[in-house]
C-alpha cells in the first residue's frame, strides 16, 4: 500500500520517495468523476457521486446492523417487499439513532432483555413482560413512547 512511497536502498536502508509523496500531496482532498451526460453541471455530477456513496454506506449499514442475509426472491412483487422492510428497518434505526443519541450497538444491548413470557395456567394463559431497568425506561422515554404494560393479554379459559 505504502510501496509506491519508499524505496529500498542497495544497503538495505528505506528511503522515502518525497517528490512522489509531494506530487500526490497536490491531490490531496481533490477527485476526478466523469458522466456520459453532458446536460448535467459538475456540481450536480459531484453531488451525485456523494449520495451514491451514502447509499452505499447505508446498504452495507443494512447488511451488518439488521443482520440482513442473502435472500433469492424471484418475484419483482416479493424483490420490492424486500427492499421495503429493508429501507424501513434502515429507518427505524436511524430515526432511533437520532432521538437517542446512542448508536445502534449500543442500543442492541439494551433491548434484547426486554421480554414478554407467557405463563401457562389451568384457568388460562397470561402475557407478562418483564421490569424495566434504567436504561430500557430512558430509552423509552426518549422516544417520547409509553412504557409496555406489564401484563399483554389474559387468555381466561
Amino acid at each position: 500500500m505504502f510501496g509506491r512511497y519508499i524505496r529500498q536502498t542497495k544497503t538495505g536502508k528505506l528511503k522515502l520517495k518525497k517528490a512522489k509523496i509531494s506530487t500526490e500531496a497536490q491531490l490531496d482532498g481533490k477527485y476526478l468523476v466523469s458522466t456520459s451526460d453532458d446536460g448535467l453541471s459538475a456540481e450536480d455530477v459531484v453531488l451525485g457521486f456523494k449520495q451514491l456513496a451514502v447509499i452505499e454506506r447505508v446498504f452495507r449499514d443494512l447488511k451488518h446492523l439488521i443482520d440482513i442475509r442473502p435472500v433469492n426472491h424471484r418475484l419483482a412483487d416479493r424483490i420490492r417487499a424486500h427492499v421495503l422492510l429493508c429501507w424501513m428497518a434502515m429507518l427505524l434505526i436511524r430515526v432511533t439513532e437520532y432521538e437517542t443519541q446512542q448508536t445502534w450497538f449500543q442500543l442492541k444491548k439494551i433491548l434484547p432483555t426486554i421480554q414478554v413470557g407467557i405463563l401457562q395456567l389451568p384457568e388460562g394463559k397470561i402475557h407478562q413482560s418483564n421490569s424495566f431497568n434504567k436504561e430500557q425506561k430512558a430509552l423509552f422515554k426518549g422516544l417520547k413512547l409509553d412504557l409496555p404494560p406489564k401484563f399483554f393479554q389474559i387468555d381466561a379459559q
